[in-house]
């Protein structure tokens, strides 16, 4: 049986969110398809929240908000649904790169500021794990409705879903149809033709995703990360797992991220990093109370590469005098973990030092060897 939080008419908060041009039909079509049609599965938005430009904003608010012809008013009253918070302030209007509305999306710029502007607003509404999303593409230019499209698979969650639109005909090619009414509403279409709205079926087609969410960093999740930043983790969180060593700046490329280790994480790493190069066995730890010398020399190797000529290590060497115990090596195994982790996200997971998952404990770097590589890392740091 299915998790009730991944039912999605069970959320407290359930947003319809649609992106909208010049055919803003497209939000009573939906929510009729969604609330009222007998066909498909119950989701009454608590809420409704469209995306568009300008011109586009202006006219839903005409179309939908005003008292005349006021259509979703019209279709609240028709149909007795209960309270839907909708209004001028759920309409977000896309803004170009000086803060001002977007009029049209027709150059490169325009496409960015949209695919930044609309995966910025799923990301805050996927963020909220009382909200269920259902989102629309029907409406809005092409484009608008790839990146509403896209930026919900890239933080959809179960509970939330992605549908189209669709209208029988001949309504679908009316611009004065909103929703098939409860009562004979007679329409004149192009050429003279009366029909009754009444007649109008609507059929909502589920759209599956596959959803990356959960191989994005946490940072892309809670932050201000662009659309081409979001994409680029995510594609990366997919490709093939590649490592990157540079010892003397003390920086690694994971993930197609390049970030810096502290020389002790950092060494530590470039030990099974070799050992995985070679093709080695996997090495068991030093154990817990009892000194190893020869771990200390394989790991010091590392950290006087890292170090340099001039770098002081006495500290080090000083505590690892009769050999590295079992408790520095967990110290600071988990301590790379951590930083992993943070700057990786679900993507560490291939460059985390493995015990093998049974005993004896045995540790190694999974990567293949043709994945690793010692370079001087040019690419800036990023935090």
């Amino acid at each position: 049986m299915p998790n009730a939080r991944e039912n999605p008419h069970e959320y407290p908060r359930r947003i319809l969110i649609a992106v909208t041009g010049l055919s803003p039909q497209i939000v009573t079509e939906t929510l009729y398809a969604l609330a009222v049609s007998p066909t498909a599965s119950v989701f009454i938005p608590t809420e409704i929240h469209l995306i568009s430009t300008r011109s586009g904003a202006e006219k839903a608010r005409l179309a939908l908000l005003s008292e005349e012809p006021g259509w979703f008013h019209r279709l609240s009253r028709d149909y007795a649904l209960p309270p839907i918070h909708f209004s001028v302030d759920t309409i977000h209007v896309l803004e170009d790169a000086n803060g001002k509305p977007l009029e049209d999306i027709r150059s490169p710029e325009d496409n960015r500021r949209a695919a930044d502007g609309i995966t910025g607003i799923i990301r805050e509404f996927t963020a909220d794990p009382d909200c269920a999303l259902h989102v629309s593409i029907a409406g809005g230019r092409k484009t608008m409705g790839f990146f509403l499209g896209y930026a919900l698979s890239l933080y959809g969650r179960p509970q939330d879903k992605l549908s189209h639109v669709l209208v029988s005909e001949p309504f679908e090619a009316s611009l004065s149809f909103y929703y098939p009414t409860p009562t004979s509403h007679v329409l004149e279409m192009p050429g003279g033709r009366l029909v009754d709205s009444a007649q109008a079926q609507i059929t909502l087609a589920e759209l599956p995703f596959v959803s990356l969410r959960h191989g994005l960093p946490e940072a892309l999740l809670t932050g201000r990360a662009s659309y081409n930043e979001t994409v680029e983790a995510a594609r990366h969180a997919l490709a093939p797992a590649e490592l990157q060593i540079d010892l003397a700046a003390r920086r690694i490329r994971a993930a197609g991220k390049t970030f810096p280790l502290p020389p002790a994480e950092l060494a530590l790493l470039s030990v099974f990093a070799r050992r995985a190069l070679r093709g080695e066995a996997p090495l068991p730890a030093p154990a817990k109370e009892s000194p190893d010398a020869e771990w200390k020399n394989r790991y010091l190797v590392e950290l006087r590469s890292i170090a340099g000529p001039l770098g002081d290590l006495d500290g080090t060497e000083r505590a690892l005098r009769k050999g590295m115990d079992g408790a520095y090596f967990s110290a600071h195994l988990s301590k790379l973990r951590k930083i992993l982790g943070r700057e990786l996200g679900p993507a560490a997971r291939p460059y985390l030092i493995s015990d093998g998952g049974r005993r004896p404990r045995r540790y190694s770097l999974g990567l293949r060897p043709s994945a690793i590589r010692y370079d001087i890392l040019e690419t800036a740091v990023r935090g």
